[in-house]
């Protein structure tokens, strides 16, 4: 690869002038990444550490990354702030972590009845969605793009059954974004906590339940040591989609190239963390009920009916705080259509005959 300058006169004149443009030390650029997850946390944070590291490695070393888990710099959920604010550079993060500056933010993570990931990285990158994105973001000093996945979620972990819609009512359920506000119309008291703070929670009693992300990922979180019950299939978060979000002004102040590898970073761990959770899913199912005794359920249709007719009311609610949120809300669901319907009749009819065949549950 050819090695290019990164640094230039007028790159100095614009990190003299703007504290939010590249930071420049002996002719690299510093770049400080604050997450939304502890270090080395397992599923999350790890991929997390990966793709910082990377920008750092496919620059060799001409951008110099430092990365501040959670906590080790600002909180989880003030990383948005601190970037937007120029004091950090960039974010890595659910965005639908910021859906109170913003519903439309949601979309950029999942959203209930959504698009799984692949069907969301398809409408991001080939459907409008990217763009929409950056008129969001834009409005709040920001850039974002894509850099990770986790696939379909489930439904969460609980500490009674759920035979009904009653059943969720009273409940204190840790459940973020527009999942969160449907469970809430179901009589769940809902609320949103960093990652490294939901298992002391859980235990306590302070919630009953909880939504992660899937086996992979919950297996670490030892959840299974104060709530048995485990729902597989869950409508909260069928993709879980990850954002890299940038200081406006430091994005600006790249070149054409040192943006092409940061994105060509994120690309990379885009594909890979939720190629991460599939290859390793049913490994962790297996023990969480093997090892520990978990309890596989799942939502009976009465329940899913619930959630559907709760859904619809939060998505016209969305579409009503702006034009904005509209649009993105009018996007997403049109390319759903499109991309869903077709996967039913190609890829969805394929495994379900498949599984069928096979005898696999």
């Amino acid at each position: 690869m050819e090695r290019r300058k990164f640094l230039t006169g007028a790159a100095v004149a614009g990190a003299a002038t703007s504290l939010a443009a590249p930071s420049v030390a002996q002719g690299k650029i510093e770049m400080a990444i604050v997450a939304t997850w502890p270090r080395d946390f397992p599923g999350l944070g790890l991929p997390a550490q990966r793709m910082a590291a990377r920008i750092q490695e496919l620059t060799e070393g001409e951008i110099q990354v430092t990365y501040f888990a959670a906590g080790e710099k600002v909180g989880a959920f003030d990383s948005f702030d601190e970037v937007a604010a120029g004091n950090s550079d960039a974010y890595i993060a659910a965005e639908y972590y910021w859906g109170g500056k913003h519903p439309a933010y949601n979309y950029f993570t999942s959203v209930p009845f959504g698009m799984t990931t692949p069907e969301w990285n398809a409408w991001v990158k080939f459907g409008g969605g990217q763009e929409l994105w950056d008129e969001l973001a834009a409005g709040f000093n920001l850039k974002a793009v894509s850099c990770g996945g986790t696939g379909a979620q489930c439904g969460g972990w609980f500490n009674k059954e759920i035979n009904s819609p009653e059943d969720l009512q009273g409940l204190k359920m840790r459940i973020p974004g527009l999942g969160g506000t449907v469970m809430s119309k179901l009589g769940v008291s809902t609320v949103s906590l960093p990652g490294g703070q939901i298992y002391e929670n859980l235990v306590s009693g302070s919630v009953d339940a909880t939504e992660w992300v899937g086996p992979y990922n919950d297996y670490f979180m030892k959840f299974y040591e104060a709530a048995k019950y485990y729902y597989t299939g869950g409508m909260h978060e069928p993709g879980g989609g990850l954002g890299f979000g940038m200081n406006l002004d430091f994005w600006n102040g790249l070149t054409d190239h040192e943006k092409a590898v940061i994105t060509a970073a994120c690309n990379e761990e885009n594909a890979a963390q939720p190629e991460e959770a599939m290859a390793n899913n049913g490994t962790y199912l297996r023990k969480l009920v093997d090892d520990h005794g978990t309890q596989l359920r799942a939502f009976n249709d009465d329940v899913w009916d619930a959630f559907g007719d709760a859904a619809a009311e939060v998505f016209d609610e969305t579409r009503q705080h702006s034009d904005l949120a509209a649009r993105v809300n009018d996007s997403y669901q049109s390319a759903l259509r499109d991309i869903g319907g077709f996967r039913a009749i190609a890829e969805i009819e394929f495994s379900q005959q498949r599984n069928r065949v096979l005898g696999l549950t």
